[in-house]
């Protein structure tokens, strides 16, 4: 009988080692150190264990070895480090969308039939406008739902309303994103009144974290040479991706980082933002 481990969301599966190794394997590990780790947890496994757990025990072990393959590991988690403002979130989808050659604005005061509307983030790419909204969670086992894609089809249908009466050409579309994943009511809904969805796992072959590891953009907080403190000093500075961290000298020391430890950072964004082969 399979061992059953314990979800975010409380519900349970079967242990698959394989997938465990793929996702190790994805985040770059070498194979040999992808079995190693997958022969270790499998010891320290019991009946009702965590997916948390299970996570803590590798990204430990890839930290001690290589820190690069630790951040990418540890994605998902680094992305609901944002925190509560939502801003770094709302900032980081823009510029997912900006490496495929979107034009983004975030904050945007949009004017509908009957109200204004508050649009995280606006995209515009051969004529046509997508209206995203951006729903920031702190944990695993929260979940976009119903009452969202609710709101956002009436929101849109306002602006639509509003951009017809004004003779508006170029086509819209509405985009929900999320970082964690949405209700089977909320993807029902969208599905049908034409809203489309973004989360960590859907769509698939395009789904966020998908978007991520293509582009390259990975978060400050995938970090592994920052603190927590240290990431929200960055944060709150504007500071969203690794890439920025170089240039951002100033920052760092504001955020009470340089000498050795500034060294260190910066050394482990130059090996996390190089360019590697895609693992299969």
């Amino acid at each position: 009988m399979a061992l059953l481990i314990t979800k975010a969301d409380g519900e349970t599966e079967a242990f698959d080692a394989e997938k465990l190794l793929q996702s190790l394997r994805r985040a770059g590990a070498e194979p040999t150190a992808a079995e190693q780790i997958r022969a270790h947890i499998e010891k320290e496994l019991y009946s009702g264990i965590t997916t948390q757990e299970i996570y803590r025990h590798a990204f430990a072990y890839l930290r001690d070895e290589r820190r690069a393959v630790a951040a990418r590991y540890s994605l998902k988690r680094a992305v609901l480090e944002f925190g509560p403002s939502g801003f770094p979130f709302e900032a980081y989808v823009a510029e997912l969308f900006r490496a495929e050659g979107y034009t983004a604005k975030i904050d945007q005061i949009v004017q509908g039939v009957c109200v204004e509307h508050e649009v995280d983030v606006i995209l515009e790419k051969n004529k046509v406008t997508t209206y995203i909204e951006a729903k920031f969670h702190n944990a695993v086992g929260f979940k976009t739902d119903l009452k969202t894609t609710l709101y956002v089809k009436a929101r849109l249908d306002d602006i639509a309303a509003r951009r017809k009466a004004e003779k508006k050409i170029g086509e819209m579309r509405g985009l929900i994103v999320t970082n964690t994943k949405f209700t089977s009511h909320a993807s029902r809904y969208a599905s049908c009144a034409g809203v489309e969805l973004l989360s960590w796992e859907e769509p698939a072959g395009k789904n966020l974290h998908n978007r991520i590891e293509s582009t390259g953009l990975y978060p400050i907080t995938a970090l592994t040479t920052l603190n927590r403190r240290e990431k929200m000093a960055l944060l709150s500075q504007r500071v969203v991706l690794c890439q920025a961290v170089p240039h951002e000298t100033r920052a760092l020391a504001a955020a009470g980082v340089s000498g050795h430890k500034a060294d260190r950072v910066l050394e482990e964004v130059g090996s996390l933002c190089a360019p590697r082969t895609q693992v299969e």
